[in-house]
């Protein structure tokens, strides 16, 4: 008979816990919302030698001290949860920090287990190991890994089938001991508990919770069911342990600080005991940290890097976006003469040729190349361990508007998508702070924007230089359209901190993870399969439907214009106040389920004639545009549209999902639009004035 052994797997960020719980279970694992939370976790099993091990992944956290909500999960999970054991996985490359949880955890309960991951990476800094001296001094089972590699996940498997056979009660060799008042104020507290049927948790720590964190150790205490007169006999004890630290100077605060001092002296004594590394060497990645991070280096460096990998991207796209314009062309020939054949009405041929075929190659043509260039780049910086360094530097920045600096980090995830970046800003805890990132998330140029940004920067922008500096020149001016999407992020974020609330900014912890080898296979399958290739399908699949539905607008008239006409009419007047027309404000709206499809819709309306102009370039492209009016005025404002207007539908939904309320949704439609609208009625009054002066 298989035997169920259900275990927490727990761990600081960026310690492989993933690649450990991805390995372990394969696809057999779900993720869910713990109940009450907005924090996903992810559930899993595996089966090994008769036992079937159920595991849940619970959130990184460094810490169970403070009360954010994946430190409450994580600290819920280990008190009144059903597991046997809880797994810690540890980075061994940085073994100090990650110990101080592992020592939180074991002053909860005996019944842990250690995993010291990364073994390969602390190899290649010249760190050693002693596996069996840590495991003596800390009087638990511990095994050391490399989580990529297939042979210990095989062992991991079998040090929890012999963690489970055991009757699991550990004797930790190396408790933590607080300076003498804590230790007395504990003493007064701990014979009063001795009554009560604690299992789940010592008896030390929810003593320790009394004292430190009150509405915790309360819920701890009520979890007991201790009766009246235990439950006064405990108070006292408390209040009398209480008077002693004041008496001893020590608030909560000072508290606090006291028992993390613990905490962090015992992991490093621990470490010192059974890591050897280098003497008198410092590291060429902590080298190189010094230099990305620092004030006067770290914001200019990362302006460098954004602008080359922009430079490079629009260097290498315009050939290949030139030869699938041509090749869309070539087969749409062939495809009039397959369709021709099944004698389909002449209106539903230009539905499907002019229509569907039109906007797809449009769309396959424009966003292919540069995101086939973009995305493995980026991905890139991703892989080395480069973004939390970028994070770092706009820290500072989040911190002067009154923000938390975790909205940097939600921010870098909106390049890849802003449904993603909404729903980063789980990590987030202050209230304030979390919504204020959410509906400035959209802001950030995400994936789907960047094509139109860069075909429209080299178009235009770059022109006007002679040739041998157009595509530098047009990589410049797209880095200082996302540089201006910062600024507005950071004006909109504090204008939203200081009028809807008043609470003090999150206290922020922000890792920076070692410098990796990239794997560039990985890098490859994710960039193209999970980006590239997922972003051309969603827009193809929107794309195909607005364009029968574009040609069915510019072919459907009432009176003497198109319903498509008539529309962008309306929308000019206002359009023109803004440096564009009616039609490309048509097209941002009908590109409301993906923002991937605001250029082909713009073409479709353009194009939507009785004799089809076909562009085979984008030397042609520029012409078309060129000849409906377009200006360099009318492409500066629709690209500063298209970073600051409303987010995508799928944004707005995770909006709702995320905010629970409808008001905060619409505000985050509204107040992106209002500010892309007055951004480009500004640009637009300053250039006619400028244009008058001159």
């Amino acid at each position: 008979m298989k035997k169920d052994i259900p275990f927490i797997l727990a761990g600081n960020p960026n310690v492989g816990k993933s690649t450990v719980f991805n390995a372990l279970t394969g696809l057999k694992q779900h993720t869910g919302n713990w109940s009450g939370k907005t924090v996903s976790l992810a559930s899993g099993n595996f089966r090994y030698d008769g036992y079937r091990f159920i595991l849940q992944d619970l959130p990184g956290t460094y810490s169970l001290i403070s009360n954010s909500p994946e430190e409450e999960i994580a600290r819920d999970a280990i008190c009144f949860g059903d597991a046997n054991f809880v797994l810690v996985v540890a980075d061994a490359t940085c073994l100090a920090r990650n110990l101080n949880l592992l020592l939180q955890i074991l002053e909860i309960t005996p019944r842990v287990a250690l995993c010291v991951n990364l073994l390969d990476e602390a190899s290649r800094m010249d760190l050693s190991l002693d596996i069996p001296a840590l495991e003596r001094n800390l009087g638990i089972p511990v095994i050391g890994i490399s989580a990529q590699k297939r042979q210990d996940i095989a062992r991991l498997k079998a040090f929890l089938k012999t963690v489970a056979e055991k009757d699991f009660v550990t004797t930790p060799q190396h408790p933590v001991r607080y300076p003498v008042p804590i230790e007395d104020a504990l003493s007064r507290i701990l014979p009063s508990l001795e009554a009560l049927n604690i299992t789940r948790f010592h008896s030390r720590f929810l003593a320790l919770k009394l004292l430190d964190n009150p509405p915790l150790g309360a819920r701890l205490l009520d979890a007991l069911s201790p009766a009246s007169s235990q439950r006064i006999e405990i108070c006292d004890a408390v209040a009398s342990a209480q008077n002693l630290l004041v008496k001893q100077s020590i608030p909560d605060i000072r508290l606090r600080d006291m028992v993390v001092e613990s905490l962090v002296k015992t992991a490093k004594s621990l470490t010192d005991s059974c890591v050897k590394r280098p003497e008198g060497s410092i590291s060429a990645p902590r080298s190189i940290d010094r230099i990305l991070t620092s004030r006067r280096f770290g914001i200019p460096i990362m302006l460098g890097f954004l602008g080359l990998l922009l430079w490079i991207t629009i260097s290498g796209a315009n050939l290949p976006s030139s030869w699938l314009m041509e090749f869309f062309l070539w087969a749409k020939s062939y495809l009039y003469q397959f369709l021709s054949l099944l004698a389909l009405p002449q209106q539903v041929l230009s539905l499907c040729l002019d229509g569907i075929y039109q906007t797809v190659a449009w769309v396959t043509a424009v966003m292919l190349p540069p995101m086939l260039i973009f995305f493995p780049l980026f991905t890139l910086l991703e892989d080395l361990g480069y973004l939390p360094r970028l994070a770092f530097n706009l820290d500072r920045c989040f911190k002067r508007v009154g923000s938390c600096g975790k909205q940097a980090l939600t921010m870098c995830m909106g390049l890849g998508c802003n449904a993603v970046g909404v729903t980063g800003c789980r990590i987030i805890t202050g209230k304030r702070e979390r919504l204020a990132a959410m509906i400035t998330n959209c802001f950030i140029p995400c994936n789907g924007r960047f094509s139109m940004l860069i075909t429209l920067s080299g178009l235009f922008v770059g022109s006007i230089f002679y040739q041998g500096m157009q595509t530098v020149i047009a990589a410049v001016f797209l880095l200082f359209l996302i540089v201006c999407s910062v600024f507005v992020t950071l004006l909109v974020t504090g204008l939203l901190t200081r009028v809807f609330y008043q609470e003090e900014p999150a206290p922020f912890s922000l890792e920076l993870p070692p410098f990796r080898r990239p794997r560039i296979l990985q890098i490859l399958v994710r960039s193209i399969l999970d980006r590239t290739l997922h972003i051309l399908w969603r827009a193809v699949r929107v794309s195909a439907p607005a364009g029968a539905i574009i040609w069915m607008m510019a072919n459907v008239s009432w009176g003497d214009l198109s319903i498509l006409a008539h529309c962008a009419t309306f929308l000019d007047p206002f359009a023109r106040l803004m440096g564009m027309d009616g039609m490309i404000l048509l097209a941002f709206f009908l590109a409301l389920p993906a923002n991937e499809t605001v250029l082909p819709i713009l073409l479709m309306g353009y194009l939507a004639s009785g004799e089809m102009i076909e562009a085979t370039s984008l030397i042609a492209l520029k012409g078309i545009l060129v000849d409906h009016g377009w200006t360099i005025l009318t492409s500066v404002n629709v690209m500063l549209f298209s970073i600051l207007h409303f987010p995508c539908a799928t944004t707005l939904l995770t909006i709702k999902k995320e905010s629970g309320s409808l008001l905060w949704t619409g505000l985050g439609f509204l107040i992106p639009t209002v500010t892309a609208v007055l951004v480009c009625m500004t640009v637009t009054g300053v250039w006619h004035l400028i244009t008058a002066l001159c």
